[in-house]
């Protein structure tokens, strides 16, 4: 059964600590800009939004990837395979909601991988804003529910393009 991270955004404090842990499992290095998943702040509206790849059933970054260097492991994860990431940024583009991105010390795209199905940011969410879930028909509707309430806080509409 495929799986994805619920972000409840009511729980949310905008504390960092799943961005920190993110990184330090994947980099080794207390760095939050290569993290997989990203707080947005805007501290004058009082809006924390973290944005953390949705593993779509249709991914637009997989199809935008001219050298299929995203694609699914055994688990059904969508994953990006450094080795054939040529950091084209195609990916990034494709994605509408901002779930992937480029490593500043890389320079190739790194997106939320479940941490193979245990997420460093689940454990490390104090508050309880992050959870695995099975994209059952709850867990679509949480998703949906999720991104929705996203682009609310925000006053946009779903896909909407930020200038």
């Amino acid at each position: 059964m495929k799986r994805f991270l619920a972000i409840d955004l009511q729980k949310c404090t905008g504390c960092r600590n799943c961005e920190l842990a993110c990184s330090v499992q994947h980099t080794k290095s207390f760095n939050p800009r290569r993290s997989r998943i990203q707080i947005l702040k805007d501290e004058t509206r009082n809006l924390v939004v973290p944005m953390v790849c949705l593993q779509c059933e249709d991914p637009l970054c997989e199809y935008a990837c001219p050298n299929g260097a995203i694609r699914q492991n055994e688990k059904g994860i969508l994953y990006v395979d450094s080795t054939l990431c040529i950091g084209c940024m195609n990916c990034v583009t494709a994605c509408i909601y901002g779930g992937i991105e480029l490593d500043p010390r890389t320079r190739k795209a790194i997106k939320c991988d479940l941490c193979g199905g245990d997420p460093a940011c689940v454990k490390a969410c104090e508050y309880g804003a992050i959870s695995l879930v099975e994209a059952k028909t709850e867990g679509l509707k949480a998703r949906r529910e999720g991104i929705d309430l996203a682009y609310q806080t925000i006053g946009m509409k779903t896909g909407e393009v930020i200038e």
